[in-house]
């Protein structure tokens, strides 16, 4: 009930679109995306960072919006309306739906034979086996010099997350991981670049 409670006071403009992301955490996922024609983010929730993902992306790019969208005991996805209202406000590039996991939507990726992710956001399942799954799937669907954004991956004194999965995986593999390298670092969030 809280889901719709919320949706209510949104479509009355008397709340805003929830996200977890800081003001400077979505600058810089917008500068990393900047330009990119192929962009994917996994875990939408209401789309706050999937908006500022269509501003910046290239205007002849396309965003795929991948999230499972649970549907609760009224059979509707509340957080995917308020999702869906706050991205179609930004006319730029195309957006791609993608009701699924991330797991999954990376094998569709690979089914259409789709050209390398420019730029990918990961923000999903952050327990170990979660992030691990998707990393696993989308790590070798980047293109060279393409980026990932990877949220709640660092312990920051104003976020204090040190024994999270997302942040315990990415430290014991991602770091580790020598087809990327550390390009920004921005609160909870870490951004690689493909180097090989």
């Amino acid at each position: 009930m809280r889901s719709l409670l919320h949706y209510a006071l949104w479509r009355l403009r008397l709340a805003e679109a929830t996200t977890q992301t800081t003001r400077e955490e979505r600058a810089a996922l917008a500068r990393h995306a900047g330009g990119r024609r192929r962009v994917a983010e996994i875990g939408v929730w209401q789309g706050v960072t999937t908006r500022r993902l269509r501003a910046a992306m290239s205007p002849d790019g396309e965003l795929w919006a991948i999230d499972p969208f649970d549907r609760g005991r009224l059979g509707v996805s509340f957080p995917e309306l308020v999702a869906r209202g706050e991205v179609d406000v930004v006319e730029n590039g195309t957006v791609r739906w993608i009701r699924t996991t991330g797991e999954r939507a990376a094998a569709l990726w690979t089914e259409e034979g789709r050209e390398p992710v420019e730029f990918l956001f990961i923000d999903g399942d952050h327990s170990f086996e979660g992030i691990a799954a998707d990393w696993n799937a989308w790590s070798g669907l980047i293109d060279i010099g393409g980026r990932v954004g990877l949220h709640d991956s660092r312990s920051t004194p104003e976020r204090p997350i040190e024994h999270a999965g997302s942040v315990r995986f990415t430290d014991e593999f991602i770091r580790r991981d020598t087809r990327y390298r550390v390009v920004d670092e921005v609160g909870s969030l870490t951004v690689l670049e493909r180097v090989a």
